[in-house]
């Protein structure tokens, strides 16, 4: 099947609104945290245990800021860093009962909004967004 180009206005129309979402989001996580903090606490949830050059890799900065973002993580007690035994130059980063507490925490915050904002409007409005979920996903490269 021929693929169709999407009209201009659909994509800056979709990337404006995914980009206001996420600002959104990020504005709601809380005061504890910045949001290069979170993103990086969530990648080590996600992908943990894992080595400060892959982290930086997957959130998509040089590794000396990573440095930066995991030595507060590490102050706040958020995650910890183990030396491999193989291997005494490689450390790997695991999230702390307190970095998941706090994760969870900030997950709901953001649920909460989401929720709050979906309530806000109309049957049809819910339906539909609940309708392109499964393409929205896709996109994402969350599913096949």
């Amino acid at each position: 099947m021929p693929t169709i180009a999407p009209p201009a206005e659909l994509t800056s129309r979709l990337r404006m609104v995914t980009m206001r979402l996420s600002r959104l989001l990020r504005q709601h996580a809380g005061a504890e945290l910045s949001p290069a903090l979170v993103s990086a606490l969530g990648s080590v949830a996600r992908c943990g245990p894992v080595t400060l050059g892959r982290l930086a890799e997957i959130e998509g900065v040089q590794p000396p800021s990573m440095t930066r973002v995991v030595a507060q993580l590490e102050q706040l007690q958020l995650v910890t860093r183990e030396v491999d035994g193989a291997d005494r130059r490689v450390a790997r980063l695991t999230i702390t009962p307190d970095g998941e507490r706090l994760l969870a925490d900030v997950r709901l915050r953001r649920n909460e909004l989401l929720a709050t904002r979906l309530g806000d409007l109309g049957p049809a409005d819910v339906a539909a967004i609940e309708a392109a979920l499964p393409a929205l996903e896709r996109l994402a490269g969350l599913q096949q």
